[in-house]
């Protein structure tokens, strides 16, 4: 019988690799920053292209490549980082695997090429689909040029999973942030299709968080700083009153590595307890430092998740740490009730010098001595005239029983043989009813209609922010002050270009700036304070991807912001407010369904609600 087991060829066995490590085009973008970083280059630059699909290039003038490492490094666990496996305990770079290189030259069209400061002349090498087209000798400044074209060209599939541009582009986003901020002493520079989106000077960790964040970044920052045996925190939290709805914010460095870890991220939750908001989320922006032989970083094909050796004593002081920063900075409210300020002491007490104390004694005062008693006791008696005090209780008794008891109405219970009187049940007629604040039961002819009143909300929204922006004109309430709302260098470009539909939904842009926009009018159901919750939450939604389903752009600001409008769960409503969403829902389009496609309403026929009854 012939054998049935054979070894994979390279550029298959190298396409399955690719499916680890590279899965959208934010991967390229996280192993060439990373391999440029640990070739201690000090400018790095990044250029895409339609948010990577058709161009990721990193320029980098670290130490470049020679001759044999440049084509030795498209080789399967081809790597310069380790030499044993003992060294995967100990590591300080960041690629080790060997993996990357070889992984993406399977999957694209890639070009390279680098120059060591010593060597005259460079290596260009073209490689396509894991096939060799050309290697060549050229002129060449120090470093390396990596450039990545056509991703998943020979694999269509898995370039249909892609999604839109703007969801891509806030991946490469994000790598290009966390590999920025674990390295401020290095120059980096972002380019998206020809224009410019991040410029970051060598600079401190602090200046690199507000360069890259904006806006008031600087004033919400509050810094942690702890050192013991096992761990070094260096870092910034933010202070209670910027929170925010999204966890953007949040970087956890790890010997300058970033990574994922709900653990650590309970830790600082913890620490802000009774100081947020339901579903509020902190920032935070914290290094930690530990001996190399406590973690193990290769757990996870993207190592963005670490064991530790001991967990608990990190949470411990990690949550520690935070709470004691936010205490030190007055962050913390302090509450001290055993303190009593009468006796601080006064600052222009500071330099003076006590007196002493003196007695004056009466010789001539003797207790015995009847005359001394004698007035001693007159003067503790009253001096008014103490027999007028019967006059206070004059003509009190004969108002008491004048008092009619029949003008007293007393709050009695009637005793009736059921639930409701026949009175009671002739007039509701239809009368709606809210239960548990959720859900509006409403009766029909056939049973009765029980409505979630959040999705049936946000089918109404949804359904008058659509409309008004594919064919009215919606209007705008004027503020008295305009609103300065700051934003990130990314979420500002996302704004501008979603601007013509905002404005169709009401908002009026009165100017855009460098880091924030000013708004001088808002739609009619949208107050002042849900303006920068209302934003956020479409930026979240769009970076994110969600809804899914959505056939256009204006399709996804309608269903984000009906999202973020609608009355939720566990919210009173007045019958009048009840009626008007019945009416209005049903008076959509699609009354059955929320813009994500759940039930809105559910019916019960009586004949459904008697066989509950006959079991």
């Amino acid at each position: 019988m012939s054998s049935i087991i054979q070894l994979l060829p390279d550029h298959v066995a190298n396409q399955i690799a690719a499916g680890e490590v590279v899965q959208r085009p934010a991967s390229v973008v996280k192993e060439l920053l990373e391999n440029a970083v640990d070739a201690k280059a000090t400018d790095i630059k990044l250029i895409i292209k339609d948010a990577g699909k058709s161009l990721v290039q990193v320029i980098d003038n670290g130490s470049g490549m020679s001759v044999t490492d440049a084509r030795l490094c498209f080789e399967r666990h081809a790597t310069s980082k380790i030499r044993q496996a003992e060294d995967l305990f100990s590591l300080h770079t960041k690629g080790f695997r060997g993996e990357a290189l070889a992984s993406i030259a399977a999957i694209a069209h890639v070009e390279m090429k680098t120059k060591q400061d010593q060597e005259e002349l460079g290596t260009h090498i073209v490689i396509e689909g894991s096939k060799f087209v050309s290697q060549d000798v050229a002129v060449l400044p120090k470093g390396t040029s990596f450039s990545v074209k056509n991703l998943f060209f020979n694999i269509p599939a898995r370039r249909n999973f892609l999604k839109s541009e703007i969801v891509e582009h806030r991946h490469i986003v994000d790598e290009f942030q966390r590999v920025a901020l674990a390295h401020p002493n290095i120059h980096f520079t972002f380019y998206h299709n020809g224009s410019e989106l991040f410029n970051l000077p060598k600079s401190n960790f602090r200046q690199r968080i507000v360069t890259i964040f904006s806006g008031k970044t600087n004033e919400k920052l509050v810094p942690i700083q702890e050192e013991t045996e096992i761990i070094t925190i260096q870092g910034f939290v933010s202070k209670p009153e910027f929170a925010k709805k999204n966890r953007g914010e949040q970087f956890f460095f790890v010997n300058d590595r970033f990574i994922k870890s709900g653990y650590l991220h309970h830790a600082i939750q913890s620490a802000y307890e009774g100081l947020l908001k339901d579903g509020a989320q902190p920032s935070y922006f914290l290094n930690l430092q530990v001996p190399p032989h406590t973690i193990d970083i290769n757990i996870h094909p993207t190592k963005t998740e670490i064991k530790f050796d001991d967990e608990h004593a990190l949470y411990a002081i990690l949550r520690s740490a935070v709470k004691h920063s936010l205490g030190q900075f007055n962050v913390t409210p302090i509450l001290d009730f055993e303190r009593d300020s009468n006796l601080d002491t006064p600052y222009e007490y500071k330099n003076k010098t006590a007196t002493t104390p003196t007695i004056e004694v009466d010789g001539n005062y003797n207790p015995f001595s009847n005359e001394t008693s004698s007035k001693q006791f007159n003067s503790y008696r009253k001096t008014d005239n103490s027999a007028s005090w019967e006059g206070l209780y004059v003509g009190l008794k004969q108002e008491a029983e004048s008092a009619a008891f029949g003008a007293v109405e007393f709050e009695s219970e009637a005793v009736t043989s059921s639930l409701f009187s026949d009175n009671e049940i002739e007039q509701s007629g239809n009368r709606m009813y809210q239960i548990h604040k959720k859900y509006i039961v409403n009766p029909i002819k056939s049973g009765m209609v029980i409505i979630d009143q959040q999705r049936a909300h946000q089918r109404v929204l949804y359904e008058q922010f659509l409309t008004n922006m594919t064919v009215n004109q919606a209007a705008s309430q004027q503020l008295l002050f305009p609103l300065n709302l700051f934003f990130s260098k990314g979420d500002l470009k996302l704004i501008t270009e979603l601007q013509l539909s905002l404005v169709n939904t009401g908002f009026v842009f009165e100017a855009t700036n460098e880091d924030h926009v000013v708004i001088s009018g808002l739609p009619v159901n949208v107050s002042e304070s849900e303006v920068s919750i209302v934003l956020e939450q479409l930026i979240t939604d769009l970076q994110d991807g969600i809804p899914e389903s959505s056939f256009s752009q204006n399709d996804s600001i309608a269903k984000s912001m009906a999202k973020s409008l609608a009355i939720k769960t566990g919210a009173y409503l007045t019958e009048k407010e009840q009626e008007n969403l019945v009416d209005g829902l049903f008076a959509c389009k699609e009354p059955n369904v929320s813009p994500f496609q759940k039930p809105t309403f559910i019916t019960m026929r009586v004949e459904d609600i008697d066989k509950k009854f006959a079991l």
